[in-house]
Order: C-alpha cells, then structure tokens, then sequence
C-alpha cells in the first residue's frame, strides 16, 4: 500500500502506512497479544485483544487527533486478523459514479478505492485531519466528514450531489440538478485550463494594482511546483513535515540540506518564508511530549513550544540562517501572541545569527491570535512583516473549533469580526511600512479575494494547484470597487451578509470588468 500510493498520488502521503508498519512494532500491542495466546487463547483472539484494547484507549483521549488515530489502529488490526485467519478482505463491487456514506473508512479502505467508479465520499466519524481525510485531498477525492448520523439511512442507490467544498450533500437529486451540475463542471473545467494557459502573467488588477501570489508548501517536491503554475516564491513552508513521522526531531544538518533544496527549486529572487516548528494542540510529536492540558489549543503549541524547548528552535534558526545564503529566505514565528514572545526569539535569532557570523534574516510574525491583531501597530515596530492565519485567528476570536462537526459550518473567515482584524492589522503594519500577507484559507475563497484586496493585503499565499484561478481572478477586479466592497463588509451583521453582499457585486461593472 505504501508503495502503491507513493507511486499515484503525494508520495509524502505514504508514510501513512510507514507509520502504521511502526504500529507492528508497539512491544506493548505484542505484549497484550501474547499474554493470551500464553494463557491458551488463540492468535487471532490475542491479536484483536490487543488492538481493541490499543484503539479503545486511543479513542477515548481527549486530544481530538490522537483519538482519531484509534481509527489506524483498527485499520492494521484487521488486516492482520484477515492474514492470521485466512479470510480475504474483499472490496465491494462499486458502481459507477458512486458516492459512499459510511461511518467510517480506514487510511486503506481510502487509499484502495478505485477511482475509475468512486468520486467521492462522507462519514460520520473523523474530522479534518485525520488520515482519511489527509488521504483524500492527496487522491483528489471530494471528501466530507462529521456529517449527520441520519445520512446512513439513504438507500443505496439514492441519487445525490455532493459538494465538498461548501460542505453538502443533496439527497434525491432531480435530473435537472444533475444536470446543471454536470454543465458546471464542463464549465469550471474549461475555465481551468484556460487558467493554466495564463498562470505565468502577473495578477495584477484591471487598474493595475500588482497582488504577489506566493505558494503554502510543504517540503522540496512542493517547492519545484511553485514557478510551473505562476507562484511567484513560497508564502509558508510549513517545516513541520521534517519533524513528523519520525522518532526523533532532525538535526541541523539535515534541516540544511532540506531548506537549500528547497531555495534552489524555488529559485534566486523569489521569496521563501519558512514557519518556524508550530506543533502542539492538534499537532503533537512523540518524541517531543506535552504534558496533558484540559485544553490543548489554548496550551502549549506554536512559538510556546520553541520557547520551552529553546535547543529546538536554536537548531533549526541555525539550519535557516546557513540556508539563507542560497536563497531570498526569511523566518516566520507562529503563534506569537505577546511583544516579550517576539522579542524572545529575536534575541534567539540574533545570537544564533553572531555565532554563525551571518546577518539576520528578516523575522515576522503570524497574526492568528486576536491579541496579535489588535496589537499590530506594536508589532508592527519589531516585527519585519505580517503573514494572517486566517484558520486560527478565526477559531480563536469565534471561540469555535474547526474540526467541530456541528459548529464548523459556523466557523467561516469572512464574519465581520474576522474581516476588522484583518483591517486592523494591515493598519498597523502600515504605520510602519511593513507587509501584509494572508496564508489562512480563506486566500482562496472567490468570496474573500476581493475583500482582502479591498482591505490592503499585500501578497496571498495559497496551495500550489489554487495560484491559476487565484490570479485570474485578481486579473479581473478593480481595485477602487474592491475598497468601497471591503468598506460596507466591516459594516455588515454576518458572514452569510458578506457572501450576499459580495454576490451582489459580482454582477456588477464596477467590481469586474468583462474585458479582462
């Protein structure tokens, strides 16, 4: 399995079932099992003892990502009781265009689907991040969970829409909605690849506003990427990627190596922004423990961490900083909430920067906690620029997890709240002459690109296959009318009044020109 979708989809994405192969190898999983076969139980029933007992004590943690990952462990218990029993495990013989609803899949049930007759699928169970779900945007699968128990009941056979995007399943689709829906996709499709045709021009709007358009990555393949769809450098080089799946974290040297593969295949002159380490909350490493917090995402993680543990962080500044000599390379610290945080890794920085006798590279900051917005004029001061996280900062001021199954549809970046933040800190960053730059998800929402625009973002930052339509879409606004829309969004009530409002424009000559 490993091998299989390291050969058809995101190779990184195999070690998924590297991952799993370590399960194999927990002495505490053998030790159950072989208790009972020592007691006169057979192999089989041992086995599936132990992993019962491993995946029960794994769902039953409060940490929401290491609960899902009972679902993995279940997962390689089965496949081994079908090896230990003889009893094939067969996959069911799908239709064509075929949605599943289950309660949940496994990382192989997921990676195992055969794509020419399943399109998509939704569970009740799991959440944005668990491996089915990293699975499925790696295959390109539509993919929904935490839906209502209540979707289980749909007869087989139903027809039904699904838009993962928005988050919904339609049941008894009409043919006429079928329809439309078909025409949509010939339409969007068409439109992509007009897109890929023009993703090297500039996005720059009809009134010739110029946005930089840089790229989220996360490792070296990602980053050879950037330049063939219109990237213009990397926004967020998210490093934890060499700190995951791993039982140690990497040293200085191999940081190295990785941060100048990574500026060479972006290229000389073009931005590379690498995140400093940001685990914690939903992110935890093994090797790398945090005591149990009643509530992680309000505990250690981000720049806590690298604080708490300052061996890690002065290793990797010091991989960075060596980088830094091949590449237009800067460093980003996340999760920054108070000045003495910024001033502490600064200080860090500059140490580190004097023992290596290099300069500094330019340090900023991400605003994804209120607090950083609300102080941006004083960050503004010591910080060398700003990068939004539009994801947190908007869990963080909604006080709404994302991954919640019933509040995440609540959860959206253009609330009006967000949106003053987001006004507010590029305010600040100006009384400074610094820059602005959102790298959250809402970069590449139709809705929002214009808003943000509007309210003075200066660069977006996004997932390598969103830069064409992200550019083409900026290529069509007008900068004046992408102010006034900001101006009547911080006026608005609700996120549902902002989508309207931006509709409403869309239509409109002033917002668009149909020229472009």
């Amino acid at each position: 399995m490993r091998a299989s979708l390291h050969a058809k989809a995101d190779p990184a994405k195999a070690a998924i079932f590297a991952a799993h192969e370590e399960l194999l190898a927990d002495p505490d999983l053998l030790g159950i099992a072989e208790s009972a076969i020592a007691k006169g139980k057979s192999a089989g029933f041992g086995w599936k003892k132990a992993v019962t007992t491993h995946a029960d004590r794994l769902a039953g943690l409060r940490n929401e990502l290491l609960a899902q990952r009972a679902n993995d462990m279940r997962d390689v218990g089965l496949r081994v009781l079908s090896l230990i029993t003889g009893t094939a495990v067969h996959q069911p013989n799908y239709p064509a265009n075929a949605i599943l609803i289950a309660e949940d899949l496994t990382p192989s049930d997921t990676a195992t689907l055969d794509r020419t007759r399943v399109v998509g699928f939704c569970t009740t169970r799991g959440g944005a991040t668990s491996h089915v779900a990293i699975l499925a945007r790696s295959l390109g699968l539509p993919a929904l969970a935490g839906i209502e128990p209540a979707a289980l009941d749909v007869p087989n056979g139903t027809p039904v829409i699904l838009d993962a995007s928005l988050g919904w399943l339609r049941l008894h689709a009409s043919p006429e909605q079928v329809a439309r829906v078909r025409t949509a996709q010939q339409v969007a499709e068409e439109q992509r690849k007009a897109n890929l045709e023009h993703a090297l021009e500039p996005a720059a709007t009809v009134d010739g506003v110029r946005i930089e358009i840089l790229a989220n990555i996360g490792g070296v393949k990602d980053a050879g990427q950037i330049a063939k769809l219109g990237g213009e450098g990397a926004g967020l080089l998210r490093s934890e990627f060499l700190f995951m799946e791993r039982s140690d974290a990497p040293g200085e040297q191999e940081q190295f190596e990785v941060y100048k593969e990574v500026a060479e295949a972006v290229g000389v002159g073009h931005p590379i922004i690498i995140r400093t380490l940001d685990v914690g909350g939903d992110k935890p490493l093994s090797y790398l423990p945090i005591p149990k917090e009643d509530n992680p995402f309000l505990g250690e993680r981000g720049i806590r961490v690298g604080l708490d543990r300052p061996e890690i962080l002065r290793t990797q500044l010091r991989a960075i900083l060596r980088a830094a000599a091949f590449g237009q390379i800067s460093v980003m610290f996340p999760m920054i909430t108070t000045l003495d945080e910024l001033r502490d890794v600064r200080a860090i920085l500059g140490e580190e920067a004097a023992s290596l006798g290099v300069p500094p590279v330019p340090a900023g900051i991400m605003v994804e906690v209120p607090a950083a917005a609300i102080m941006a004029a004083q960050f503004a001061r010591e910080a060398d620029f700003f990068s939004i996280g539009t994801n947190d900062l908007t869990q963080y001021t909604l006080a709404m997890d994302r991954g919640h199954p019933k509040l995440a549809p609540q959860v959206d970046g253009l609330n009006p709240a967000i949106l003053k933040l987001i006004a507010h800190t590029v305010n600040g960053a100006r009384s400074a002459g610094r820059r602005v730059g959102v790298c959250g998800g809402i970069a590449t929402d139709p809705c929002a690109v214009p808003l943000l625009i509007g309210l003075g973002v200066d660069e977006l930052s996004v997932a390598i296959p969103a830069i064409p339509a992200l550019k083409a879409q900026i290529r069509t606004l007008n900068m004046d009318a992408c102010r006034k829309l900001a101006d009547s969004a911080l006026a608005a009530e609700s996120a549902d009044d902002v989508r309207a409002l931006v509709r409403n424009q869309e239509s409109e000559p002033s917002l668009t020109s149909a020229g472009a």
